[in-house]
């Protein structure tokens, strides 16, 4: 483990958190933490700004008020070279994967790897199918463009591009949307795996019920800007919250066989 944290402290520590677009406030005073070597499962009604949070903590939408640190480091006061050395120490994959299209599988996984490494293209070769065996895809798919691939191989690859830096941190962005339930439950057990392999902390967004109950330690709940609930699986099931109560007590969520006393 480098240095930065230890199991157990909070290795992201959103506070008072407020972002917005125009006259609408999306997210408005929200405080979190995630922990070192946890998957936090990050829920929330559609649009209510789970992605926002993401991006937010990523700097890829800028804060209107509140503080985000990252291994100890708050991010508004590094420089940028300081930033550029904290950004390979996560790694993310977006909705529905965002493979570059022109560009190969393998050109892809070795994109983050030529942006902030200086490897000959021998050893980012090797890297590169490295990561795609990580990833339980065969060494064949390194050639192929993402058009080529099935919606379970575009999320493998963007997972393997993800892990092209071997981050620490890993984000996810609805890793399962889109995929049928055979795929995403192996999607969910390749998560699990890489990350005790590894020693991942994952901030995963999702809705999917399945992945909440089998994969994640905690789970954090979105709603009127803020989090409102978070703990494991049974603080969500016992949670009063007329949104929490509706999501993990609803009809769909008896449908993936939670009870009503929590037990599934």
């Amino acid at each position: 483990m480098r240095a930065g944290a230890e199991p157990g402290d909070a290795i992201i520590r959103v506070r008072d958190l407020v972002v917005g677009f125009g006259d609408r406030v999306i997210l408005n005073g929200l405080s979190l933490d995630v922990m070192q070597g946890e998957i936090l499962g990050f829920v929330g009604a559609s649009g209510g700004g789970k992605s926002v949070l993401t991006r937010t903590i990523l700097g890829l939408v800028p804060k209107r008020a509140g503080t985000v640190e990252v291994f100890g480091q708050n991010l508004d006061t590094l420089s940028y070279v300081q930033r550029r050395q904290l950004e390979q120490r996560w790694g993310v994959l977006f909705q529905q994967g965002a493979l570059f299209s022109s560009l190969t599988v393998r050109q892809n996984i070795q994109f983050p790897m030529r942006e902030y490494l200086d490897l000959s293209p021998r050893l980012m070769d090797e890297l590169t199918i490295a990561k795609i065996e990580m990833v339980g895809l065969s060494p064949d798919v390194a050639e192929k463009a993402p058009s080529e691939l099935s919606g379970g191989m575009i999320k493998r690859a963007a997972l393997a591009r993800s892990l092209a830096l071997d981050p620490e941190i890993l984000f996810l962005d609805e890793p399962t949307s889109g995929l049928d339930p055979i795929g995403a439950g192996e999607f969910d057990e390749l998560i699990a795996t890489l990350q005790q392999t590894l020693g991942l902390t994952v901030f995963m967004v999702t809705h999917d019920l399945d992945s909440l109950h089998t994969v994640c330690d905690r789970i954090a709940a979105l709603a009127e800007g803020k989090v409102i609930a978070v703990g494991p699986i049974e603080t969500m099931l016992a949670s009063d919250h007329p949104w929490v109560s509706a999501y993990f007590h609803g009809k769909r969520a008896r449908a993936a066989g939670f009870g009503t006393n929590g037990a599934r």
